[in-house]
């Protein structure tokens, strides 16, 4: 025991040899500084820990970034949507809430996913776990969003084939069973979309239109949210065009409404006027997500691109008004593009809605076969729409002004929302059916003025010649 403890060296010693050590150690990385370049030191560096971590250390993490290839990170999007369901029982010190339902404020706020905070999930007995995580940065978006996930290494290959697999189908069951649905107007300071409730309560039920309409359109609707295969049969992009035209105030925005709540999706409403060019219409185009509506309304006031080419004498008269305006907006090739061209394909099952007060306005290049899929003319009031409307808002199915009004709404020419402001100025069916009687009488009486005026025109023209 004492020869082997007369074996064990000094203190002096070892600081001796540690100090010839360090001296050495100094030596080497000031050569190693000096005659080694700084990119090929920093490789070096990072090889040497992945080395020593790839031994070390026995998670796993997947980074799920919020953009992929300029769009929305599909996988980033299904893990937001589900980890929502795994908030209830988190045990952090920190809970995001919020709501933003102004029609019941005091209803239990929805809960949000907290950045830099552990979400535990568990999938076939494998314990992972998510943490969002958000980064400035210096230039646009200004905010790097992403995901952590962790789990233990020999499940990567599992994770990898199965559990992803289970976060898109979970996500996508999820959105098609929401409770709200949103409306986006698109910010272009910021280039991106901003969202609100979309709470209009129009159903294909409560819309004032003829019966064969409301079959044909639930019916297309229907087909088309069922035809994924389909339409990867036969090669097209997994999208349906409306163009709902007609006079102001005949329906065309409850439509739409009805629509989205038919379909369950968000609605993307596009001020195109507010476009910049076909570069940024890409950029809107593949900032929406799948499942929704992208409307852009009153497409005949929005862009030059919309509008019907004109003749020659008419490029002339408009020659000299056009030379001091800027060469800004999209192109009509731009918009076609848009409409039904290879970037109409980023993504699937979307509907796009184009409306328009003046369809003969259009440039007849969007309104050729294969552009706009449907076109629907929104009219005038019929005698059954009438019918509809007394009954959404009178709560009764006859009256004894309902033929004389009937005969009037088949002689003057009258929208769905001018019959609905006569109907709200009273709930009493008398008063409300009394007015709208003498509306029309007073509408039809200014047609047949404006016909006389009309034919006085027309006689003195002659008379002239």
């Amino acid at each position: 025991m004492a020869s082997l403890f007369n074996q064990v060296p000094s203190v002096s010693a070892v600081f001796a040899i540690y100090t010839s050590f360090s001296a050495i150690m100094m030596i080497v990385r000031k050569i190693f500084n000096e005659i080694v370049p700084q990119k090929i030191r920093d490789y070096i560096t990072v090889k040497f820990v992945d080395l020593f971590s790839s031994y070390f250390q026995s998670n796993f993490t997947f980074v799920i970034e919020h953009k992929w290839d300029f769009c929305e990170n599909n996988t980033f999007r299904a893990a937001k949507v589900y980890l929502t369901t795994r908030l209830a029982g988190l045990s952090s010190g920190e809970l995001l809430v919020g709501s933003s339902d102004l029609k019941n404020p005091t209803a239990e706020p929805n809960l949000g996913i907290p950045p830099n905070t552990k979400i535990v999930d568990e999938f076939e007995g494998i314990h992972l776990e998510w943490t969002l995580h958000f980064v400035e940065t210096k230039s646009y978006p200004y905010e790097k969003k992403y995901f952590h996930l962790t789990c233990k290494k020999q499940f990567r290959e599992k994770i990898m084939t199965d559990y992803f697999a289970y976060l898109a189908k979970s996500a996508e069951k999820i959105m098609r069973h929401r409770e709200n649905l949103y409306i986006y107007t698109y910010n272009q300071k910021d280039s991106s979309w901003q969202s609100a409730i979309f709470e209009h309560h129009t159903t294909f039920e409560t819309l004032a239109i003829e019966p064969q309409l409301k079959t044909t359109m639930i019916d297309d609707l229907d087909a088309f949210s069922k035809g994924k295969d389909f339409f990867k049969s036969v090669g097209r992009a997994w999208k349906r065009g409306y163009l709902l035209y007609g006079p102001p105030g005949t329906g065309k925005s409850s439509m739409v409404a009805a629509i989205a709540n038919h379909m369950n999706y968000n609605i993307y409403d596009l001020q195109i006027q507010s476009v910049s060019d076909d570069g940024e219409l890409r950029k809107i185009l593949t900032a929406t997500k799948n499942r929704s509506i992208l409307l852009i309304e009153d497409i005949d006031c929005g862009a030059d691109a919309s509008r019907r080419r004109q003749t020659k004498n008419e490029e002339d008269v408009e020659l000299q008004k056009q030379k001091k305006k800027p060469d800004l907006g999209i192109s009509l090739s731009g918009l076609l593009n848009f409409v039904d061209g290879l970037w109409s394909s980023c993504g699937e099952e979307r509907i796009i809605i184009f409306t328009t007060n003046h369809k003969e306005k259009l440039d007849l290049a969007l309104l050729r076969p294969g552009r706009m899929d449907v076109h629907i003319l929104m009219d005038y009031c019929t005698p059954f729409v009438l019918k509809k409307l007394v009954a959404m808002y009178l709560k009764i199915d006859d009256h004894f002004l309902f033929d004389p009004i009937e005969k009037l709404v088949l002689e003057v020419s009258v929208t769905p929302a001018e019959i609905a402001q006569q109907l709200m100025a009273s709930k009493k069916a008398d008063i409300a059916l009394k007015g709208l009687l003498e509306f029309l009488e007073n509408k039809k009486m200014k047609k047949e003025d404006t016909k006389v005026e009309e034919e006085g025109e027309i006689e003195d023209a002659e008379t002239k010649e």
